[in-house]
């Protein structure tokens, strides 16, 4: 039977097993050439399965194999190595394993075999050497720092980090501590001031503060900075509240109502009786700097102009002034001098004064017949007018009653009639027709119809009648053969009475008021509307336009803009004063954000590009970017103000503000900013999306004032599909051999 060559390794298991060999081998020896000695037999066949049959001076023997020992036929046993030591055997810092027929080692925790495999068979001259944990395996990362000892490493924090649930230094694997970076959260807060941009919360990383609108800033520094000890500098700015106090007196002009003294504050200002603005309105604004803007127009002194006399009836004077916008009494000097020649005292003079606040005064004089007068009109201090003067001459008495007369006006609703005659009559009956119209008013009438009966040669009559009404007067002198006829037209003045009284504001936009007219009788109301806004420089709206009621108690609504102080002047035509008062619409929902909506499916996320919104409906505050889960887009409000930062009370899964931007940081054109980028803008931490998840972010934007807020949103865009990179490790078993 053939054999492998001499010194190989049998595989123990294969062919038959050694006894069944051992007989198949006698009985073929015996078959061929019949019984044979012991010694012939084939020694090779009995070796031990754990032996090699060699050659040795002649004869073959069977040898146990390496890591074995025994007779090599019989007995071949496990020779263990480790029975003398792991430190005689695989050197220090090992541990020895015992295998069938070898053995291998293993380096303790700490140390690495220097032919970089797990196990080693020490006779190629491999050691356990200690490994520098620190440079092979990145131990104490996120801002640790590493120190090797042998066989083991220590923990302590870089700069910019902390440790965290204990003391260092520290093991990671056996300590619960770790090095976390040092954060000083969100910057104090300053009363009365803000965050300008964004900002960093790690050491050395600085808030900048600037005072909100309407505070003034006094003192201090406007920067707050993060210590490595985790917590912010305490900002020292101190911003007051504007407060510009009382408004400057303006001379010859009186303040009209009480404005207020904070920012964007306007005082209005009436020049006094006699006194007009020829440039215009008369204003100044409680400015960002705490003072009262410049007042650039001023009151000067009014001239009144005497125009336009005339004489009629013979004795009557009446005369026009302007302006006409004069509305309260004046007081005329009327001097007048006589000349009759043929008389014994030819030259006589006499000074009176006449009050009116009538823009066309008449007055009736007591003048002799057939004489020359020269009439001087002025108005008396503190007024100044130029004088006008008047020559005439006055009729030659009549020696019959002719029943011709005249009417004059004194005291504006008073009538004088002026006989021809000059003989006292018998007793006459005179008719009188009134009839008035307001020009203002088609439906407004006032008819009046009376008979007098007198003697007197100049009656008199005063009549009850409306002001700012235009009178056609009709006076019939009664006579049995034949009737006499005189007429006059009158226009009544406004009266100098107040008569709106009770003037409120409800609805934000609409006024009731309440009017001490005659009950039943139609009024037309002038409304003179003037809004600005404080936020808005260029933004004037200007109304006047007029209505008419016969209710005693009017209401009206007015067609504002929201967002915007008034002055409401309200005057009735047929009252001199009108009533100012002071409104502020509250503001509504500032416009929809201006945003490019788009989806993402995985990363990066693309930068956003922030518009600036206009301020129509009031002052925009702040933009603020929100990020929600996908699942809570439809059921989010807008109006919602129990959101907070990322690390806020909330739990980031139910959504949270990422950014939050002042108005006045925003340009005109527009703003980039990044989702994610880790840091503050206000108080707000912008942190990064997590993966695996779907989000949903919005733009907010915000307007208040008056202590009302609204807000509007709009979708941004919508993160779908978020991916992720995992590094996986498959670890493949090792066979290591005794070879």
């Amino acid at each position: 039977m053939g054999r492998g060559p001499r010194g190989t390794r049998r595989s123990p298991g294969c062919g038959l097993p050694r006894l069944l060999r051992l007989v198949l081998l006698l009985s073929l020896a015996r078959g061929v050439s019949g019984e044979r000695d012991t010694d012939d037999l084939d020694v090779c066949a009995t070796c031990h399965e754990h032996a090699t049959c060699q050659q040795k001076e002649g004869k073959r023997i069977c040898i146990c194999n390496y890591g074995f020992w025994g007779n090599g036929r019989t007995r071949c046993v496990d020779k263990d190595e480790c029975q003398f030591g792991a430190t005689v055997i695989c050197g220090d810092h090992t541990s020895c394993h015992n295998t069938p027929g070898g053995f291998y080692c293993i380096c303790h925790a700490g140390y690495r075999a220097t032919n970089n495999n797990r196990t080693f068979i020490p006779n190629d001259g491999t050691f356990c050497a200690d490994i520098d944990e620190c440079e092979d395996f990145g131990l104490c990362r996120h801002g640790g720092r590493c120190i090797n000892t042998p066989g083991s490493f220590e923990c302590y924090c870089m700069e910019g980090y902390v440790a965290k649930n204990g003391p260092e230094p520290f093991h990671p694997h056996m300590d619960a501590t770790s090095c976390t970076e040092i954060d000083c959260g969100t910057p104090p807060e300053v009363p009365g001031a803000h965050i300008v941009g964004s900002y960093s919360s790690t050491p050395g990383g600085q808030a900048h503060y600037s005072c909100k609108e309407g505070f003034l800033s006094i003192s201090g520094d406007r920067v707050s900075r993060c210590t490595a000890l985790g917590v912010w500098e305490p900002p020292t700015l101190h911003c007051q509240e504007i407060s510009c106090g009382s408004p400057p007196e303006v001379q010859n002009a009186i303040l009209v109502g009480n404005p207020s003294s904070s920012q964007g504050g306007v005082a209005h200002y009436d020049c006094q009786e006699g006194f007009e603005s020829p440039g215009g309105k008369i204003i100044s604004v409680c400015t960002e700097k705490g003072s009262w803007s410049e007042i650039t127009y001023a009151c000067t002194e009014m001239v009144i102009e005497i125009h336009g006399v005339s004489v009629f009836n013979d004795t009557c004077v009446r005369w026009q002034i302007s302006p006409e916008r004069m509305n309260s009494e004046i007081m005329y000097l009327i001097h007048i001098e006589r000349q009759q020649p043929d008389v014994v005292e030819s030259v006589y003079e006499e000074t009176f004064n006449v009050t009116t606040d009538s823009r066309i005064p008449e007055v009736c004089l007591h003048l002799q017949k057939g004489a020359n007068y020269t009439m001087s009109i002025s108005t008396a201090p503190p007024r100044r007018s130029v004088p006008a003067i008047l020559g005439f001459r006055t009729a030659d008495d009549l020696l019959e009653d002719d029943g011709i007369f005249n009417i004059s006006v004194f005291n504006e609703t008073c009538l004088k009639l002026n006989r021809h005659s000059g003989q006292v009559g018998s007793e006459q009956m005179y008719q009188v027709e009134v009839l008035g119209q307001r020009w203002y008013l088609d439906s407004f009438y006032h008819a009046v119809f009376f008979n007098f009966t007198t003697r007197d040669r100049a009656p008199e009559v005063c009549l009850d009648l409306y002001p700012a009404t235009d009178y056609s007067i009709n006076i019939t002198l009664l006579r049995p053969t034949e009737l006499r006829s005189a007429q006059i037209t009158i226009t009544t003045s406004v009266t100098a009475e107040q008569t709106i009284t009770n003037i409120s504001v409800y609805n934000d936009t609409c006024l009731r008021w309440t009017s001490l007219k005659t009950a039943n009788v139609a009024e037309m109301y002038l409304f003179h509307i003037w809004g600005q806004r404080w936020y808005q420089k260029a933004f004037v709206q200007e109304m006047i336009f007029n209505t008419t009621s016969s209710s005693q108690d009017p209401e009206i609504c007015l067609d504002l803009h929201p967002g915007t102080s008034y002055n409401v002047s309200l005057q009735a035509l047929s009252s001199a004063l009108p009533v100012v008062i002071y409104l502020t619409t509250q503001i509504t929902e500032p416009p929809l954000p201006e945003v490019d909506f788009f989806t993402v499916r995985g990363r990066p996320l693309p930068r956003f590009r922030l518009r600036k919104a206009k301020e129509i409906n009031g002052p925009i505050s702040s933009y603020q970017v929100l990020v929600l889960p996908l699942s809570l887009q439809s059921t989010f409000s807008c109006d919602s103000e129990g959101m907070t930062s990322f690390f806020g009370n909330a739990s980031p899964a139910d959504g949270y503000v990422a950014a939050e931007i002042p108005a006045r940081d925003v340009p005109d054109d527009t703003l980039e900013i990044s989702i994610g980028d880790r840091l503050y803008y206000g108080q707000y931490y912008n942190a990064p999306l997590k993966t695996g998840n779907e989000y949903c972010i919005l733009l907010r934007i915000t307007s208040e004032w008056n202590k009302v807020r609204r807000y509007s949103c709009a979708v941004w865009a919508e993160v779908k599909e978020a991916w992720s990179c995992f590094l996986r490790l498959t670890l493949l078993p090792v066979i290591y051999t005794n070879e």
